[in-house]
């Protein structure tokens, strides 16, 4: 479709369910945090995201067998649902909203690689190797600083704040 391989149906559901992360992901990581519409917003991305690698577990048309994307969806996977249970669950008492963001944030930095390294491969006389490592290597290192540097001010500020009984 449009010229661009894999691209069919279930590629085309994949990209409206990234592109979509990727808008809400954007909004919660710019909004004040513990809100109803942080909440609502958050839960529309985990539903994307859960949706995102659902069907990127069903797309085969690289090398026609179970690979390297399909690992990555199911970290991607694991990182959201480790981002909810805490939510779900309030616990660990004292550190489950820091577990959240750092989790949560951890699935976006990986959603933008991915989503960077999807630009990057297609850009001519960039071998598809280098520019997935090149790319990667940059938005996990940028993502890293991001969070281990400000999600805990963050996380610190909300348990400390009258928002830590209301907060998600």
């Amino acid at each position: 479709m449009f010229g661009i391989r894999g691209l069919d149906g279930l590629g085309l559901l994949h990209t409206a369910f990234a592109l979509a992360a990727l808008c809400l992901g954007l909004v919660v990581i710019l909004r004040v945090k513990g809100t109803r519409f942080h909440r609502r917003i958050g839960q529309s991305y985990a539903v994307c995201m859960v949706l995102v690698n659902a069907t990127a577990l069903l797309i085969y048309d690289l090398t026609g067998r179970f690979g390297i994307f399909h690992v990555a969806a199911l970290v991607s996977l694991a990182a959201v649902l480790a981002g909810f249970f805490p939510v779900f669950l309030r616990r660990p008492q004292n550190s489950w909203i820091e577990l959240h963001a750092t989790f949560m944030a951890w699935s976006y930095v990986g959603l933008v690689a991915a989503f960077c390294a999807e630009v990057a491969v297609r850009v001519p006389g960039i071998g598809f190797g280098r520019a997935l490592v090149a790319v990667n290597a940059i938005v996990v290192a940028f993502g890293a600083l991001i969070i281990h540097t400000r999600i805990p001010k963050i996380a610190a500020g909300i348990l400390n704040s009258s928002l830590a009984s209301k907060v998600i």
